[in-house]
């Protein structure tokens, strides 16, 4: 019996494989067939393969350079270990005109929240390095660097993850004279990294000298962080340097916390709303907490609500992406459902002999998915050439190193190209009656030609919405370059002060102006250009007690504000003429405005303690970028609270000139480079999000209108092809060649003007969103529409009438021979 059930087993077993075999060979013959056809189809339809194929290629590394953009973007400062914990302590502050917030607030405000608030685990503030010129670091081999650096608190290491390799992270920042550099800058300043603890190094920031002792070393700062610094020093010792800080009216320091898991975040933002005011009775003043990482891609806030930042950025190329993939399938849906004429008996044939709609629906979408992973490998070719301009271009450093979140993407990115570029064409193809279509019939539908049709018209409208797009960004670029800041930026440079000029500056400053070329010279505290610190202790005659209007700070040089042609609207500027003006102020026009002084000069305010006369009140200038209305702003004569030079220099001869002043520099201020930035230049660095949006417009609208005329170029070449014989009648009946160039381009003309018609609303709305987010713009003129129309219809007109000139001039002898 055995023996009989083991024989059964061994037969059973011998029939599943026989099975198994015919069935492997059957689906691996069936494979074999469909890759045949499919090659086939391709060599049979050159032109339209050729087409899809460059379509859906520059289709797919479009998308691919901007999904590496925008995971790089959506990756910053993910990095640190307690991000789900890792908040920012912001500033909300009610004034006359709304709701303003700041990411900076009081130097003390994060050690009382680690002391008082039960639910904060750890703390930190941090003075960042955009505050400061670079440190003078030098260490046993006397060399000089220039290094960043940014003033910490105690707990740094335990609320950021910024990889401590050496050193106790609780430890590294408990005593005043402590410095824990990276690891790069360790090997700059001894040769290697090992055996670091415990060196000695010097630092001079301006007036400033310390002997520090090593304390610990961290890797370098991944280029994903928002922050950028070489060495950390201690919060205590910033204390020492600035005062200041310890000022619970002053802002202009950072805060961090880790907050306890479980916490409610919004029950703790009540917790800690009014910890201004128990320090300041009456400010207006408030804190609340937003997640750090949040901070790089949600910076603007409107009226103290969130309202966008980089984050529109990356939601509007991800758009654009998206656009212009499906405008590359669209290509790929027309050209095939234009083409089914051609393979009508191939579907007619397959279904008499007994081929269901589901095979025929899988050929289909095998030709639409072989065609994307074709066109993927081209795509991943255009992008690895496109890479290194594509960075100088972002200002990142991308690359195509494979990580399984990046294979899955561009599996995800292309398998959802072949199924939305071969669905419509698969479902209509194989839908075909094949009583009908043996005969050689094939009636087009309404619904079918609507459907065609409404495709491309989707595809103009996007390329003429980018066309306007790169219009307006370019015209608001052109406004920010050209506006009339208030002050001459043009021809200066400015350069930090250290080494032997940090004691002598007034007296380099005088030999600077008698260097040959230079026309004016003097100094401030930190750049003409925004960075200023904030403070609400300004008191004046006539101020409410609930008034905590907070001026922006700027330190000057005598000579400073003549340099810059700064116009004063009253008054006058600072002047040795008239001794010592330490004591006196200048406001701008919106100071005294705030201020309700009718007749501010002569009148006296206090800041700090300090009683200080009014002498001028300068016309408003731009001192930030034009995303932000004019602050409140005064101006104090500190010329030993100065770190940068600026210097004017004479038109026409700039490189004569820099050469000179680097000479002079070099005999001045041995041992130290002469670095130097142009202020013009600056100016535009506040920009460069604007500018990379203004050129990758330019290539993607590019891109887009490529991609489309290639589908209408196709498309137009099937309608001569279909009307041929249509064609050659006309001219035998003796119509002329415009008249058929006219007929073929007419329903082309049609199909555009609508897609313009759709268009032009949706980008006036687009350009205005954008617009809004400066405080200074341009006005949306009707040319940029009816330009990017007109661009839009030229260009459709060329692609069409090429081939309509094409089948006009075609011999009808030709076409009429088959009849």
């Amino acid at each position: 019996m055995s023996i009989v059930l083991i024989r059964g087993i061994g037969t059973f077993l011998e029939m599943a494989q026989y099975l198994i075999s015919k069935l492997c060979l059957s689906t691996n013959l069936m494979f074999l067939h469909n890759f045949l056809l499919i090659y086939r189809n391709f060599k049979r339809f050159k032109n339209s393969f050729f087409i899809n194929l460059v379509g859906l290629s520059t289709g797919l590394a479009c998308t691919l350079l901007i999904y590496l953009w925008v995971q790089d973007e959506l990756n910053v400062d993910k990095f640190h270990e307690k991000d789900s914990q890792l908040y920012q302590v912001m500033e909300s502050q009610q004034l006359g005109e709304g709701i303003i917030v700041k990411f900076r607030t009081s130097g003390l405000v994060a050690e009382t929240l680690k002391d008082d608030i039960p639910e904060i685990e750890y703390a930190t503030p941090v003075m960042q390095s955009s505050w400061f010129p670079k440190f003078i670091l030098s260490a046993s081999n006397d060399i000089n660097l220039k290094a960043v650096g940014q003033f910490v608190g105690k707990d740094y290491f335990n609320v950021f993850s910024f990889g401590l390799i050496q050193g106790d992270k609780n430890q590294v920042l408990s005593n005043k004279n402590y410095i824990v550099i990276s690891d790069e800058l360790a090997l700059n300043l001894f040769n290697t990294k090992q055996n670091i603890l415990g060196k000695v190094i010097s630092l001079q920031l301006e007036h400033i000298k310390k002997q520090l002792t090593v304390s610990g070393i961290f890797n370098h700062v991944p280029i994903n962080s928002s922050e950028n610094f070489d060495f950390l020093l201690t919060f205590e010792s910033f204390k020492d340097i600035s005062p200041p800080v310890l000022d619970w009216g002053n802002n202009g320091t950072n805060a961090y916390v880790i907050v306890k898991e479980g916490t409610d975040l919004l029950q703790l933002n009540n917790k800690i709303a009014d910890l201004i005011e128990s320090k300041i009775p009456g400010s207006n003043r408030t804190l609340f907490l937003k997640a750090y990482s949040d901070g790089y891609l949600y910076g603007k806030y409107e009226n103290g609500v969130q309202s966008g930042g980089r984050i529109e950025y990356v939601k509007l190329f991800s758009l654009v992406a998206i656009f212009i993939l499906i405008i590359a399938c669209i290509n790929f849906m027309n050209l095939s459902t234009a083409k089914a004429s051609g393979r009508i008996k191939e579907v007619g044939i397959k279904k008499a002999i007994g081929a269901s709609r589901k095979a025929l629906i899988l050929q289909y979408m095998g030709e639409s998915m072989l065609m994307s992973f074709l066109s993927l490998a081209i795509a991943i070719l255009i992008v690895e050439l496109l890479l290194p301009q594509y960075n100088l271009l972002t200002g990142k450093q991308l690359d195509l190193t494979p990580d399984i979140n990046m294979i899955l993407s561009f599996l995800g990115i292309t398998i959802f190209t072949g199924l939305i570029s071969g669905s419509y064409p698969a479902l209509y193809l194989s839908g075909f009656n094949p009583a009908i279509v043996l005969r050689g019939k094939l009636n087009t539908s309404i619904g079918e030609l609507l459907v065609r049709k409404g495709l491309v018209v989707f595809q103009y409208a996007v390329s003429v919405i980018l066309i306007v797009a790169v219009f307006v960004v370019y015209k608001q670029i052109e406004f920010v370059q050209s506006k009339n800041l208030g002050y001459n930026k043009d021809n200066i440079i400015y350069f930090e002060i250290e080494g032997k000029l940090v004691e002598d500056k007034e007296a380099f400053l005088e030999e600077l102006k008698n260097v040959p070329g230079i026309a004016e010279a003097s100094s401030m505290w930190g750049n003409i250009i925004g960075g200023y610190s904030t403070t609400g202790g300004v008191q004046w005659n006539g101020k409410k007690p609930d008034d905590r209007t907070a001026f922006e700070i700027m330190s000057a040089n005598y000579d400073l504000l003549e340099m810059l042609d700064i116009e004063m609207e009253s008054g006058r500027t600072f002047s040795r003429e008239f001794g010592a003006d330490t004591l006196r102020i200048i406001f701008n026009e919106v100071a005294i405005e705030i201020m309700g002084l009718n007749d501010p000069i002569g009148e006296v305010v206090r800041i700090w303690g300090t009683d200080l006369e009014i002498i001028g009140v300068a016309k408003n200038f731009h001192f930030q970028s034009l995303h932000e209305k004019v602050k409140p702003l005064f101006i104090r004569l500190q010329p030993k609270n100065t770190n940068i030079i600026m210097a004017k220099i004479k038109a026409g001869r700039e490189k004569e000139t820099i050469e000179k002043v680097q000479q002079f520099y070099k005999v001045k201020n041995p041992g130290y480079s002469f670095d130097y930035k142009f202020l013009d230049q600056d100016y535009q660095a506040q920009y460069a999000a604007e500018n990379r949006v203004a050129l990758l417009s330019k290539g993607f609208a590019g891109l887009a209108i490529l991609i489309s005329s290639l589908g209408l170029f196709g498309l137009s070449a099937f309608t001569a092809e279909r009307r041929s014989k249509e064609i050659g009648i006309r001219k035998v009946l003796g119509s002329s060649e415009l008249a058929i160039v006219y007929l073929l381009s007419g329903d082309f003309t049609k199909i555009v003007l609508l897609s313009i018609v759709i268009a032009l609303p949706i980008s006036y709305f687009m350009a205005s969103y954008w617009l809004d987010s400066f405080a200074f713009k341009i006005e949306l003129e009707s040319w940029y529409f009816v330009g990017a129309g007109l661009s839009a219809l030229s260009i459709a007109w060329l692609t069409v009438g090429m081939q309509a000139i094409k089948a006009a001039r075609t011999n009808p002898v030709n076409s009429l021979r088959s009849e």
